[in-house]
């Protein structure tokens, strides 16, 4: 003799039994139109960094640091650069071969790679293509100054081009 008790029956809460439809929803979807032939998919092609032109031991040291938003204001900015050696901002070597500084609007240091990028571009960041938003791009780079300016359109309206002036 089968007996059924009442009390013991299994009870889902409204919130299972949703989450059991939409489940339920998705797999049908995912079956439906098994037949039917797909449109082509865009592929996504990682870029790959080139090695940067710029040697990492060149962007190593001591440095004095201006920015201007003009081009008018060069000049005067890399004066100031050099006004600020008396505190430097240094930046040294990584522990996988690449330099230690700031990112925009964070106060931590980071390990940051040169990369080479298109046309003969430098870009200094993290492991991501050449170019990412994250990047600074190296416009011009001697072993007594450096100017970069962040790819990010809206952080380099914030800070600017930077000049940074090797303290002796």
């Amino acid at each position: 003799m089968v007996t059924s008790n009442v009390k013991n029956r299994l009870r889902l809460s409204p919130l299972s039994t949703g989450a059991a439809l939409v489940l339920a929803a998705g797999l049908g979807g995912c079956l439906s139109g098994a037949d039917e032939p797909r449109a082509p998919q865009a592929q996504v092609v990682a870029s790959v960094a080139a090695p940067s032109t710029i040697n990492v031991d060149t962007v190593i040291g001591r440095w004095g640091i201006a920015s201007f938003h003009n081009e008018k204001d060069r000049q005067r900015t890399e004066g100031q650069a050099k006004a600020a050696c008396n505190q430097p901002y240094v930046i040294s070597k990584g522990p996988r071969d690449g330099v230690m500084m700031h990112v925009a609007d964070d106060a931590k240091l980071y390990e940051l790679k040169l990369k080479g990028g298109p046309g003969g571009r430098n870009f200094l960041g993290f492991e991501a293509p050449p170019g990412d938003l994250q990047d600074r791009e190296i416009l011009s780079a001697s072993d007594s100054m450096l100017v970069m300016r962040f790819v990010d359109p809206d952080a380099h309206r914030r800070y600017g081009t930077f000049i940074y002036v090797r303290c002796r």
